[in-house]
């Protein structure tokens, strides 16, 4: 599993003091703002978070060291990373970035569905979008009845499918 996680990308300067639009790629914008530091995607370059808040699902935040709006632009782009070990997640909640490439399984037939592609943001709950190795999609509900077990350490997610999940026709 990797260390640093992708959080969001500054997509603009805020204001005249070199404060940064950040676009949050989190569940939720605010999520950002529990961070003191965040950083680049090796962890060698640390951002330290002056003050962060969240305006219309963007985050604004001011990054020590950042002080114009010259400094602020040449932040346009970056991304942001944060560190797995500053926060814990609670039990059942994963980072979409591990979920991404694990198997998927029938835990009563040992059935290989395929792979998750991608995690999608519904409202209700999260979907799950499986591709097969035959390129087909099949989009599975993150919910307790259908999601069995998620292990990260076999990079394997065993599921009970609800009826016609994976239907052909």
């Amino acid at each position: 599993m990797k260390k640093y996680l992708e959080i969001g990308k500054i997509v603009s300067v805020h204001g005249l003091k070199g404060d940064v639009k950040v676009e949050p790629w989190c569940n939720e914008p605010d999520f950002i703002c529990e961070f003191d530091t965040l950083y680049s995607k090796d962890g060698k370059k640390k951002y330290r978070i002056e003050r962060c808040r969240v305006q219309k699902n963007m985050v604004i935040m001011k990054l020590e060291g950042v002080d114009s709006v010259e400094e602020g632009q040449a932040m346009r782009n970056k991304i942001l990373f944060m560190d797995r070990d500053d926060i814990e997640l609670e039990k059942g909640f994963y980072f979409f970035q591990d979920l991404i490439g694990l198997t998927v399984i029938d835990a009563d037939t040992k059935k290989i569905y395929g792979k998750i592609k991608d995690v999608l943001q519904t409202g209700a709950n999260d979907v799950y979008e499986i591709k097969s190795d035959e390129g087909k999609l099949y989009y599975i509900p993150a919910i307790a009845d259908v999601v069995v077990k998620t292990d990260l350490q076999s990079e394997k997610m065993y599921i009970r499918p609800l009826e016609g999940l994976f239907d052909e026709d």
